[in-house]
């Protein structure tokens, strides 16, 4: 299968342009998802929800929908007055590129080490290319992208690769999904034919929240409505939670996200 390249006029931005990039794009700054979107997630997930916990085990540590928002104003920057119910919410971008430098650091150490490195989205209409380009990024550096076994299947779907990036196919369409089987099943998949598990997964929902819930290093992004992962990251249980809106309206826009990812990781933009 042939890889679309990073566009190769995409430079790489500073960290002042990528914020105003972000903010312009609505990656963050003004979102958007609507705060009551942000508020029905928490208090879905402060009620035990199993969707929205992401492949996590939360116990009964976030039964208060008002922690749970604590953290999200914390890690993300939603607005962290209670009282705001309704309208506009936000994502703060310096907390965008924070998360970013911190991905970045994880990304550094595995090429460094060589690391195999397993790939999954569960957003493939906005963050697949931004898997595909990291993957092949680290591949360039001496990495091992892990292929997943093949038949497997989970929620009445395939899992399979596409630009070495594990989705859901459903339907002959890859799906918009939250859910951590398909990532279980890879994983089991792996145990299954005596293959190591990854050094490192890189994704986002459920597959990233799968990952780190069975111990593995997991990096991923999480919009402002998933709160499962960057409580998750907060426990120390996910390593990098990255916010940001993981479907904007062009998902060219996150070639420059891209683009400073992998200059800061030290990587080629292959």
């Amino acid at each position: 299968m042939d890889r679309m390249p990073m566009p190769i006029d995409t430079p790489v931005p500073s960290r002042a342009e990528l914020i105003d990039h972000l903010v312009r794009t609505r990656i963050a700054g003004q979102v958007a998802t609507p705060r009551e979107n942000n508020l029905s997630h928490y208090r879905k997930l402060a009620n035990g929800d199993r969707h929205y916990w992401l492949g996590l085990e939360l116990g009964d540590r976030w039964t208060d929908e008002q922690d749970v928002l604590a953290v999200m104003a914390e890690r993300v920057g939603v607005v962290d007055d209670p009282s705001h119910r309704s309208g506009q919410d936000t994502i703060d971008p310096e907390l965008t590129v924070d998360g970013l430098d911190r991905m970045a650091a994880r990304l550094h150490k595995a090429a460094l080490d060589q690391q195999s490195v397993l790939f999954a989205t569960g957003h493939p209409g906005g963050l697949l290319d931004v898997h595909r380009a990291t993957a092949d990024a680290l591949r360039a550096a001496g990495c091992e992208i892990v292929v997943i076994p093949a038949g497997l299947t989970a929620d009445e779907g395939s899992v399979w690769q596409f630009g070495d990036v594990a989705v859901l196919e459903r339907g002959a369409t890859l799906w918009h999904t939250h859910s951590p089987n398909p990532m279980a099943a890879i994983l089991d998949g792996l145990a299954a034919e005596q293959r190591p598990q990854p050094d490192l997964v890189v994704a986002d929902h459920g597959w990233a929240g799968c990952a780190a819930q069975r111990g593995l290093d997991a990096v991923g992004y999480a919009d402002c409505n998933d709160p499962a992962l960057f409580l998750g990251e907060a426990e120390g249980t996910l390593q990098v939670a990255v916010p940001l809106d993981d479907h904007v309206r062009d998902p060219r826009y996150y070639d420059p996200l891209v683009a400073y990812l992998l200059h800061t990781a030290g990587l080629p933009a292959a």
